[in-house]
């Protein structure tokens, strides 16, 4: 794929970084994390900020994909590609900063389901911006279980 916009390429993978950042610097630090009583598949607290980089990065470039489109049908699935971007901002802050355990699990669930959605909707526009949300979503499936065990253990 040719990138044929640079400026909207470099803007569509800028904002889900910029949102990863700003909620990490609003939601706390790993301090928190390294605190817990955690599940045996936990990772270290050095994985994340890896992980969710790489995903920020996907998710850039996967809406941009959506962004260059002439597809009519693009909108729905730029919507929803906001909407889960103001559920994912908010989950650290709700988890890390408040420790709502129960409400960050709760929260995760529906953004989970967000990307199901999203996911379907960029499929209809292009399966390749699909295919790189499936990380996400898998992460967010897994970062449920820390979730749901972090509530239980603590």
């Amino acid at each position: 794929m040719k990138i044929q916009n640079k400026s909207a390429f470099i803007i569509s993978i800028l904002i889900p970084l910029a949102v990863g950042a700003v909620s990490a610097l609003i939601g706390g630090n790993m301090s928190t994390y390294a605190a817990l009583n955690k599940p045996a598949l936990s990772p270290p607290g050095f994985v994340f900020p890896v992980i969710w980089t790489i995903l920020y990065i996907l998710m850039g470039f996967s809406s941009y994909i959506i962004y260059s489109s002439s597809r009519p049908n693009k909108t729905n699935a730029f919507l929803l590609y906001g909407i889960q971007l103001f559920f994912n901002f908010f989950w650290s802050i709700i988890f890390f900063h408040f420790k709502v355990y129960l409400f960050a699990f709760i929260w995760l669930i529906a953004l989970i389901y967000i990307i199901a959605i999203m996911i379907k909707h960029f499929y209809i526009v292009s399966p390749l911006a699909a295919y790189l949300q499936i990380p996400y979503f898998l992460w967010c499936i897994f970062a449920a279980y820390l979730n749901l065990s972090i509530l239980i253990l603590n």
